[in-house]
């Protein structure tokens, strides 16, 4: 009898050491962290900071959420928990979830051709909305920023002759591939799914459609997303959230699209986030992308280029070293945002160092 109370008393110990909480207006709070893991983590994350020179790792945010309550918090330089950070290519992964809550609503299908949705691409009949979420539409689009301008489409898209109407820029590019054959990463393809989201939701619902479809059930009101002058959100690079906010777009991913009670985006959307784009040349350096978010997957035979983290480690990544880490085997959510400027911040060491101050150590 004795022992059978042991195993019923284990089994409940199991099924509520992960409590399913959901924040309210505020995050729930959770035990507070200390001892030497975080102190490493400390360390590394937020080293003496000169603003002279913006040299070396610069985070301007750390938050962990695990088992959807706040257990760690930290911010320097001009960014507080209230400021809505500039989430640079993080806004990609926004777009996707802004399109999922679309994709629930039955608007849409993964194969669907994008000229459906924005004729400026007709010429590319075969471009499916599927290929710009695996950033392989074909087009000849180059993604280099600062070190080689010149000869930048991203650059002349965000600031000079493409500024004014970003799709279009994009549209008028020649292509390299047939769309859906081919990998590279492209702020432009992000900007034709934004454009396409003006008639897959209608014009009278697009410019509020982000805020009613996802931050307003999710209790974000603060958020800002900037457009071009077409009136088309810059869904590569203009997307402004506070880390506690963008932390609840992590755990809706983190708990498969759910939401308390509401299944807010289909779990097929979701999956297909997660899958690796199947013509993906691996590159060890380089997460693997799914749709429209980053892997820590083993691909064609490369190594997890996290190998730190766990293989279902899933994140939303930006310029200057924003990062927003999925890891759902272990309940963690971790935004960072940063302004880094020479590359010496690494993913990896971050979430080698994070896991090991704030991965649950539940016996079973």
């Amino acid at each position: 009898m004795f022992k059978g109370l042991s195993l019923f008393f284990m089994l409940l110990l199991s099924l509520t050491a992960h409590a399913e909480n959901w924040p309210a207006e505020q995050w729930l709070t959770g035990p507070t962290i200390t001892g030497p893991a975080l102190e490493a983590l400390e360390h590394y994350a937020f080293p003496p900071r000169d603003d002279s020179t913006r040299q070396g790792i610069r985070t301007d945010a750390l938050l962990v959420i695990r088992d959807g309550q706040l257990i760690y918090e930290r911010y320097a330089g001009p960014t507080t928990a209230e400021t809505p950070h500039l989430t640079w290519s993080i806004s990609k992964s926004l777009m996707a979830t802004v399109l999922g809550v679309a994709y629930g609503e039955g608007r849409f299908k993964l194969q669907d051709p994008v000229a459906q949705f924005y004729p400026p691409l007709q010429k590319h009949p075969d471009m499916t909305l599927a290929d710009l979420l695996h950033w392989a539409s074909g087009l000849d689009w180059q993604e280099d920023y600062e070190y080689a301008p010149l000869k930048s489409s991203v650059v002349t898209m965000l600031y000079t002759r493409g500024h004014p109407d970003m799709a279009a820029f994009t549209a008028d590019h020649g292509t390299y591939a047939a769309p859906g054959q081919a990998f590279r990463y492209s702020s432009g393809d992000t900007n034709l799914l934004s454009a396409a989201l003006k008639t897959i939701v209608g014009q009278d619902r697009y410019a509020d459609y982000p805020w009613t479809a996802l931050f307003g059930p999710l209790g974000i009101h603060h958020a800002v997303w900037e457009t071009d002058a077409a009136g088309t959100f810059v869904a590569s690079s203009y997307a402004y959230l506070t880390a506690r906010d963008l932390a609840r777009i992590g755990l809706l991913m983190a708990r498969d699209g759910r939401w308390g009670e509401r299944q807010l985006l289909p779990r097929d959307w979701v999956a297909f986030n997660r899958e690796p784009f199947t013509r993906y040349q691996a590159n060890q350096d380089d997460a693997v992308p799914g749709g429209h978010w980053w892997l820590n997957r083993a691909v064609d035979g490369a190594a997890r280029p996290w190998p730190d983290a766990p293989a279902d480690t899933f994140a939303a990544l930006g310029h200057w070293g924003q990062a927003m880490y999925v890891i759902p085997g272990e309940h963690l959510v971790i935004v960072r945002y940063g302004d880094d400027r020479d590359g010496s911040y690494r993913h990896n060491e971050l979430l080698k160092l994070a896991l090991k101050a704030f991965a649950a150590k539940v016996q079973p």
